[in-house]
C-alpha cells in the first residue's frame, strides 16, 4: 500500500511519471501520431477525400476542447484513476468502431468516441496529476511523462507493418486489445495528492515539518490562484494563444507528414521513418527544455522552443525532391521546438496558477489550444485538396509562430486575492 511508501527511497510520485510515460506513448502512438499511417489505406479503401479525412481529426480536437476544461475538473475532485479507466473504455471503443467503419458517419462517429477516451486518459489527467506531486521538479517530471508521445513515435512503423500485413482494419482491433492489457494495469499506479499519504510536493514528508524549532525542509508557501482570476488574466490567454499555435501546427504537420511526403516523391516506407523521427527527436525537446525550464526562467526557454518549431516548418514548407536535405533540418527543428513547448506550458502554468485549481485552469486553456488542433489538419487537408500543394499552408504557419513567440514571452506573474486562507506570491 502507499501509505507505507515512506520505507522507500523513490519518492511515490516518480512512479507516477513512470505510469504516464507509458499510457502517453501508447494511447499517442496509437491514436495521434499512428493516423498519418491509415490515411492513404484508408482514403484508397473508401475513396474519401483528404478534406473528408481530415475533418475527423479536426472534430476529434474539438471535442478534445469541448472536454478538456470538464477533465479538468474532474480531476481536481476526483482524482485521475477513474477518469483513465473511462478513457480505455471509450478509447477501444471508437477503435473498434473504426475498424467497422462502412460509411462517413460511422468515420466521425469513432472519432467522436476515441476524443472522449483521449481526453479522460491523456494530457489534462496526467499533467494535473503531476501538478500535484511536483513543484520544484515539475519541469523534469512533465518532461519525463509526456516523453511518452516522443517514444510513441516508434510505433508507427509498427502500425504501418500491421496494415501492410493484414489490413487496417485488422490493424485497428490489434491496437484496441493493446490498449486494454497495457493501460488498466497501468491505472492502477495512480493517486490523487501526496498530502494523503503523508508527503508535500516533491517527496517531502508532512512529519519532517511537524517538529518546531528546528532547522529542515518546510512546505513551500506556493501561488495558488482561482479559475475566475485566472480567466481575468492576461498570462492566462497568452499562455491559451501559444497552445494553440502549438496544437495546430503540430496537428497538421503529424496527420499529413506522409501524405506531403507521398507528393514530393518520398516512398511511404521512408516517409514513415520521416514520421516516426519527428516525434523522436521531440524526446530530447521534452526533457531538455524541461530540465532547462527548471534551472532558468520557463518563460524564456519556451520561447526559445516556439522559435525553433516555427524555423522547422519552415524548412518543412521548402522540401521537394531536389532539396530533400531539409527534412534534416526540419526534424530536428520541429521535433525539439515542439517537444520543449509541450513540456514548458504545463510547467509555466503550474508556476504562475499553483496546484489547487491546476485541472479546472489547465482544462480550460487545453480546451482554448484545441481549436487549433480543430484547425490545422481540416486546413492542411482543403489546402492540398483545392491547390494540389501543401506549401502555402506551412509557409503560414510558420508565420504564426510570431504570435506564439510574442505571447509566450510577455506573460506575467499573477497574484493571489489577498484574502483569509489565501497564498499570496
Amino acid at each position: 500500500m502507499i501509505r507505507n511508501r515512506n520505507q522507500f527511497k523513490i519518492f511515490y510520485g516518480w512512479w507516477i511519471v513512470g505510469a504516464s510515460f507509458f499510457i502517453a506513448l501508447y494511447v499517442g502512438g496509437t491514436v495521434f501520431y499512428g493516423f498519418t499511417a491509415f490515411f492513404e489505406p484508408i482514403a484508397n479503401d473508401m475513396g474519401w477525400s483528404y478534406t473528408q479525412i481530415s475533418l475527423a481529426a479536426s472534430l476529434r480536437g474539438l471535442e478534445i476542447g469541448l472536454l478538456s476544461p470538464v477533465v479538468g475538473i474532474l480531476a481536481d475532485r476526483w482524482g485521475p484513476r477513474r477518469l483513465i479507466f473511462g478513457g480505455v473504455f471509450f478509447t477501444v471503443s471508437g477503435l473498434l468502431l473504426l475498424s467497422y467503419t462502412r460509411s462517413l458517419i460511422m468515420f466521425y462517429g469513432a472519432f467522436a468516441l476515441l476524443a472522449i477516451g483521449v481526453s479522460a486518459c491523456t494530457v489534462t489527467v496526467l499533467l494535473t496529476t503531476l501538478a500535484n506531486w511536483f513543484r520544484r521538479k515539475i519541469g523534469l517530471a512533465t518532461g519525463i511523462a509526456i516523453c511518452g508521445f516522443g517514444f510513441s513515435g516508434l510505433l508507427i512503423p509498427v502500425i504501418v507493418r500491421l496494415i501492410a500485413v493484414y489490413d487496417w482494419r485488422t490493424a485497428l482491433n490489434i491496437l484496441a486489445v493493446g490498449m486494454v492489457v497495457t493501460i488498466l494495469p497501468l491505472s492502477l499506479l495512480f493517486r490523487h495528492r501526496p498530502e494523503h499519504y503523508g508527503y508535500f510536493p516533491d517527496g517531502q514528508k508532512q512529519g519532517e515539518v511537524a517538529h518546531t524549532g528546528e532547522a529542515g525542509p518546510r512546505p513551500v508557501v506556493e501561488t495558488e490562484v482561482r479559475v475566475k482570476q485566472a480567466l481575468k488574466s492576461g498570462s492566462f490567454w497568452r499562455l491559451a494563444v501559444s497552445r494553440m499555435y502549438h496544437m495546430m501546427v503540430v496537428a497538421a504537420v503529424i496527420t499529413h507528414v506522409m501524405p506531403y511526403l507521398s507528393t514530393i516523391g518520398v516512398s511511404r516506407a521512408q516517409s514513415s521513418l520521416v514520421a516516426t523521427a519527428i516525434p523522436l527527436m521531440s524526446v530530447s525537446g521534452r526533457l531538455g527544455f524541461g530540465w532547462l525550464g527548471d534551472k532558468f526562467s520557463r518563460r524564456l526557454v519556451a520561447t526559445a522552443s516556439f522559435i525553433m518549431t516555427g524555423l522547422g516548418v519552415l524548412c518543412f514548407a521548402y522540401a521537394s525532391s531536389n532539396s530533400l536535405w531539409l527534412l534534416v533540418p526540419f526534424i530536428i527543428l520541429m521535433g525539439i521546438g515542439y517537444g520543449g513547448s509541450n513540456a514548458l506550458l504545463p510547467s509555466l502554468a503550474r508556476e504562475y496558477f499553483g496546484r489547487t485549481n491546476f485541472g479546472s485552469i489547465y482544462g480550460i486553456m487545453e480546451g482554448i489550444g484545441t481549436i487549433g488542433m480543430m484547425i490545422g489538419p481540416a486546413i492542411a487537408g482543403l489546402a492540398y485538396d483545392r491547390w494540389g500543394s501543401y506549401q502555402t499552408i506551412w509557409l503560414l504557419l510558420a508565420g504564426l509562430a510570431v504570435v506564439a513567440i510574442i505571447a509566450v514571452s510577455t506573460i506575467t506573474p499573477v497574484r493571489s486575492p489577498t484574502e483569509p486562507g489565501d497564498k499570496v506570491q
